[in-house]
C-alpha cells in the first residue's frame, strides 16, 4: 500500500478515507443514540442538520489527514498530493452544502 506513488492512487485514497470515516461515525452514532435509524435515514438526517454537516464532515476528513501524514513522512509525494487535493475538494463540498443547500 505504501509503495505506490501515483496521483490517481492518492485521489482514490483521498476519496475513500472520508467515506470510511463517515461509516465509522454512523456505527458510533447508532450505538450511542437509542433511536433505530437505517444508514439511509442517517444520511438524510445528516444533510438536513447543518451543524452536524460541518462537524461530522470535519471529523471524516481526519482520516485524510492521517493518510496524508503517513504518505508525506514516507516520501510518497505524488500520492500525498492526491490525498491533499481530495481533502480540499471534500472541504469545499462541505462548505457549499452548509451554506447553499
Amino acid at each position: 500500500m505504501f509503495k505506490l506513488d501515483k496521483y490517481p492512487f492518492g485521489i482514490l485514497l483521498g476519496t475513500l478515507a472520508p467515506v470510511l470515516g463517515f461509516i465509522l461515525y454512523y456505527f458510533y452514532y447508532s450505538k450511542v443514540n437509542p433511536y433505530d435509524q437505517s444508514f439511509f435515514q442517517f444520511i438524510s438526517f445528516f444533510f438536513k442538520q447543518r451543524a452536524l454537516l460541518t462537524s461530522v464532515g470535519s471529523l471524516c476528513l481526519i482520516a485524510n489527514i492521517i493518510l496524508f501524514t503517513l504518505y508525506i513522512n514516507g516520501r510518497k509525494d505524488k500520492t500525498a498530493i492526491g490525498i491533499f487535493v481530495m481533502t480540499v475538494m471534500y472541504g469545499m463540498m462541505i462548505l457549499y452544502a452548509k451554506f447553499f443547500l
